[in-house]
């Protein structure tokens, strides 16, 4: 047996939990709270600190790996997973899980997987449980390998060794004119994300939001160095569709008009409308995506919201109903499920997004760069938090260190 131990820790995620439903109904503000009564089950109040929690695979050599378990920021929105609880997963994780760990070859990590995530009767493991242990059991597979996370993902989906950069997507969190400053300095590939999750930020018929946009590619030529070009990224939160209307014709020219406003930049716009299940969400999608494309618009539709395990993500994929599908990882659950949505999608020409939350941490934002270098994903995010410095740091200085070790490995393999 590889595993003779299972530790779990309690932690800290990188930002907050957050009720979604009850800011989208107009909960008010006072500082960085929200005062009015939550909606979404299971929140004691609109928003909470994120909680994560750590499980740790004692191996034969006495080496701990670790893995991080959490939820994502919007906990119980779009068909997602319901709010983290600490005791409630350490319980499960400690009855079901532990057992498995210690009877299974780490060293076969898909096997491993597969074995230890198992359904309890007809019902499947809490995501995050997937999330966070996957991670561990990759860590355990490098470490008796004495190889990377990468190269272990590689050689169990038969993937050649990576050499290419994955652009890497920063989030502003509400302090949007001050880390889109930071993001132009530090030339950040994708940026801002923007947060723009309310009526006030939107604006009525969307004319607030369409003037952010339009200062953000101002301010990128004003203070970015020369040739800099981002691609400009808005999370919208559904708002065009709750604004402007939910008619796919009526979205589509909303989203040309924005685009058009900032010309030689490539828009991507994210969640436009809540369709309110997943196959209208596909239907719909499908529909704007093909305006666009007719049109030659230089946006590009990105699916968060109603697209959230491995099948959902293979259906949009299929049916062409996004042009960049966000991997949402605490989402997918396991992280081999987040290589498999990653081929899925690169095999029907869609591009994939290896994402995430604010609320995750250093661990699992590292994993996640392993998984995004090796199958050459098509952007990942800069996580866990808000704070643009911290997640761009822990993502990029991970990927720059991991390409630095595969150059080295291609050539020894040249010698």
């Amino acid at each position: 047996m590889q595993i003779k131990d299972v530790l779990l820790a309690p932690g800290n995620g990188a930002f907050f939990y957050d009720d979604q439903a009850a800011i989208r109904a107009g909960a008010s503000q006072d500082g960085f709270v929200y005062v009015s009564e939550p909606v979404t089950p299971d929140f004691q109040s609109i928003r909470v600190p994120a909680s994560s929690l750590s499980v740790g695979l004692v191996l034969v050599d006495d080496t701990v790996v670790w893995g991080d378990m959490m939820s994502v920021q919007y906990s119980g929105a779009g068909g997602r997973d319901p709010l983290f609880e600490t005791a409630q997963i350490s319980d499960l994780t400690s009855q079901v899980v532990v057992p498995r760990l210690l009877d299974v070859d780490v060293s076969r990590y898909i096997d491993a997987c597969a074995k230890v995530f198992e359904p309890i009767g007809h019902k499947r493991l809490p995501l995050a449980i997937e999330y966070g242990v996957s991670q561990a059991l990759l860590r355990a597979a490098a470490h008796l390998q004495r190889t990377t996370m990468a190269e272990i993902v590689c050689r169990e989906f038969n993937l050649p060794l990576p050499t290419l950069r994955i652009p890497i997507y920063c989030q502003s969190g509400d302090a949007r004119e001050i880390n889109v400053d930071k993001m132009i300095l530090k030339a950040v590939d994708v940026l801002p994300h923007g947060l723009i999750n309310s009526r006030q930020k939107f604006g009525a018929g969307g004319q607030t939001f369409q003037e952010f946009v339009k200062w953000v590619a101002a301010r990128t030529r004003e203070i970015g160095h020369p040739g800099y070009q981002p691609v400009l990224h808005f999370d919208v939160y559904g708002w065009i569709g709750q604004e402007i209307g939910l008619a796919p014709q009526s979205i589509a020219d909303f989203v040309c008009k924005v685009a058009e406003s900032v010309p030689g930049f490539t828009l991507n716009i994210e969640f436009p409308a809540d369709f309110g299940s997943t196959q209208a969400q596909i239907e719909n999608y499908a529909e704007i995506v093909s305006i666009l494309d007719t049109r030659g618009s230089n946006a590009r539709i990105v699916v968060d919201e109603r697209c959230n395990t491995l099948e959902d993500i293979r259906l949009f994929a299929e049916a062409k109903a996004a042009h960049l599908v966000q991997i949402k990882t605490p989402d997918v659950g396991s992280i081999a499920d987040t290589v498999r949505a990653v081929l899925i999608c690169k095999a029907n020409k869609v591009g994939a997004y290896v994402g995430g939350s604010c609320t995750e941490t250093d661990l699992s934002a590292q994993a996640s760069v392993h998984v995004s270098v090796a199958t050459q994903a098509d952007m990942m995010l800069a996580k866990p938090g808000m704070g643009v410095d911290e997640g761009f740091s822990i993502v990029g200085n991970e990927q720059s260190r991991l390409l630095a070790i595969l150059s080295r490995r291609a050539t020894e393999n040249v010698g």
